[in-house]
């Protein structure tokens, strides 16, 4: 069972991140392995275990991004890639992680392929779905169980607060989704260990591409943090004028009636 994990290196949202010139400040940010993509390495882990073969963890990124893979390795997975596009692609999108990893997995055999059901930087899903389709294998996306027994694949789909049972094929690619199971902390024999595994670094002139190939598609017109949470607003006096003023309040001031 040849199974393929894709990672993102990703800024920690428990941490402060600084907003300068429309753009996150490096320097001040934490990056940890996107949450979501931790299940998906949990996942792979335990497939593997159970049926036998390899997991490979696999990020589109910049150097920096090799530490979250050996957090990868350091959970249990066997090798590592890093596709460096740093000195290639100065902004890249959804389009380019995706025609990156088209790329990099048309000469592969993988069977099962892992990602997180949305990365906590922009949420936006669309890489695991598009590498599918450009792949022309099934997928499955927010899934919370999976199931494989020889080619068949049983999954439960997480579908707006209920479940969907889906039975399709392998190769596959799925995105996880938070229940699947809970992501184990490296060990220190883990870590030891993840020291010896290979990390391959390839660059886009590796896989044949050039810039204009994997230019994005989109343009990131600025970046802002929210607002500042407003102080709440306590209602006085007796209940039917509290319940007269807050219909008010949702009318009027909010616009919510």
């Amino acid at each position: 069972m040849d199974i393929y994990v894709l990672l993102k290196r990703t800024f920690d949202t428990e941490e402060k991140i600084v907003v300068s010139d429309g753009r996150i400040e490096d320097e001040s940010a934490e990056y940890i392995i996107n949450p979501y993509d931790e299940y998906s390495v949990e996942e792979a882990i335990k497939q593997r275990d159970e049926l036998g073969g390899e997991v490979t963890i696999v990020t589109v990124g910049d150097e920096e991004a090799e530490k979250q893979l050996r957090t990868g390795l350091a959970m249990g997975a066997d090798k590592a890639v890093l596709i460096n596009t740093e000195d290639d692609l100065e902004d890249g999108d959804q389009y380019s992680t995706a025609k990156i990893l088209q790329i990099y997995f048309e000469d592969k055999e993988a069977d099962l392929i892992l990602g997180g059901n949305v990365a906590i930087d922009e949420a936006s899903g669309q890489v695991g779905p598009r590498l599918a389709e450009a792949l022309g294998i099934n997928y499955v996306t927010t899934i919370t169980a999976l199931e494989i027994d020889g080619d068949t694949a049983k999954i439960d789909k997480d579908v707006e607060g209920d479940v969907e049972k889906i039975e399709t094929s392998l190769p596959l690619l799925v995105t996880c989704q938070q229940g699947l199971n809970e992501p184990r902390y490296p060990s220190l024999p883990g870590i030891m260990k993840a020291k010896k595994k290979p990390l391959e670094e390839l660059e886009i002139d590796d896989l044949d591409l050039d810039e204009d190939d994997v230019e994005a598609k989109t343009e990131t017109i600025e970046v802002f943090l929210p607002p500042e949470k407003e102080a709440g607003r306590v209602l006085e006096g007796e209940i039917d004028d509290q319940v007269k003023e807050l219909i008010s309040l949702l009318k009027d001031d909010a616009k919510l009636l």
